[in-house]
């Protein structure tokens, strides 16, 4: 008896090439008007007490083939608890190998963080008292672009995740930031409440997420090259989120991401935009370092090269913020693997440590807030 697969759900992805009794030979979608896949995330029916053998054969013409050596796929069957489940990439093929135990069992790139997760999340802290909640706009699909706001200080900070909407782990983090945020009762939070004004934006691109994008917009655009130009036809997700900080300035800022090839939390700066200061470098820097001297699930000797003196691309948010505003903007990248630093080999980099690592976050800046 062959397994049953689907993905015609809330973010999903998969299209099934064939099936012969407990193997399957899968493909992901591309993204709509795009060439980027490597999100997936579907589901198992008629497969308990068997071992199932699933094999993704595009796995090596994806967005980040370079991603797949030492990734492990995410398995559940509630759709909440997920683990790691063993996984290997061999001649192009990511093969997922799992004995079932239950009825139905899903698999995904990440912890998948659905429309519908986003709405509840958005409703329970529009009704939490302290926060503040407005549409900033809408997408092209006409969902709505929420923010929630928080604090009263006189700085403007601004959290913001899921451009791409395949890094998943980027919402979770919002979640973490939102809890301690709306804790009334931490005196940290208080304090930091008291001189900064908190704007979060946990899913500036919720076209892609309901229609299981790893990268781009519902037209196929990656917002995150949009920041210099964002125009209503082809990126109004920015457009909006880019004209509520011209209204509030930004003092400080991160915008949430998702790498799929380095195994480990990082950081990446401004270096190499037209109004570089070692002044405001320093910030950043100090932000950084600070972070890693706080928490085990960050580290600074793996991320990104350097833009040269410069040649930063002013396309891209955090390059914008700093150069716009004066910002120290940062973007913050979790993996699809592993923190190797501070390994899980039960659950890998997970939803609970990138909300832990949100709080951490915002212990960091609460400390330095006053030289921000």
């Amino acid at each position: 008896m062959n397994i049953s697969i689907t993905s015609a759900f809330d973010g999903g992805n998969i299209h099934v090439a064939a099936v012969d009794g407990d193997r399957a030979d899968l493909e992901i979608v591309r993204d709509h008007q795009s060439d980027f896949y490597q999100w997936f995330y579907f589901r198992v029916a008629g497969a308990q007490g068997r071992e199932i053998v699933l094999r993704i054969t595009n796995a090596a013409g994806s967005a980040y083939p370079m991603g797949w050596p030492g990734y492990r796929a995410r398995v559940s069957t509630d759709r909440e608890h997920w683990t790691l489940a063993p996984t290997r990439y061999v001649d192009g093929v990511l093969e997922v190998t799992h004995r079932v135990s239950s009825p139905l069992v899903w698999f995904a790139y990440f912890a998948p963080y659905t429309m519908e997760r986003h709405n509840a999340l958005i409703a329970r802290y529009a009704a939490t008292p302290g926060v503040r909640h407005r549409e900033l706009g809408h997408s092209i699909d006409g969902q709505p672009i929420d923010c929630l706001s928080v604090g009263h200080g006189a700085k403007p900070v601004w959290l913001y995740a899921r451009q791409h909407p395949g890094e998943t782990m980027a919402e979770y983090w919002i979640e973490g930031a939102l809890e301690r945020l709306a804790d009334a009762q931490d005196p940290v939070t208080a304090a930091l409440l008291a001189k900064a004004t908190f704007h979060l934006v946990p899913n500036m691109n919720p076209d892609g997420s309901a229609r299981g994008h790893l990268r781009t917009n519902a037209v196929g655009v990656n917002l995150n090259r949009e920041w210099a130009e964002p125009s209503v036809t082809r990126s109004p997700e920015v457009l909006c989120v880019r004209n509520a900080m011209d209204a509030t300035g930004v003092a400080f800022a991160i915008d949430a991401h998702g790498d799929e090839a380095i195994p480990a939390n990082f950081i990446a700066g401004f270096e190499g935009i037209p109004s570089w200061s070692d002044a405001l470098g320093d910030k950043f820097y100090r932000f950084q370092h600070a972070l890693a001297a706080h928490t085990p699930e960050f580290q600074t000797q793996m991320g990104y090269p350097k833009s040269a003196a410069g040649k930063a691309n002013l396309a891209m948010s955090t390059n914008q913020l700093a150069h716009r505003y004066g910002a120290v903007a940062m973007t913050l990248e979790m993996p699809f693997k592993d923190h190797d630093p501070n390994p899980d080999p039960t659950h890998g980099w997970s939803p609970a440590r990138c909300r832990a690592l949100a709080h951490a976050c915002l212990d960091v800046l609460a400390a330095q807030i006053d030289d921000i």
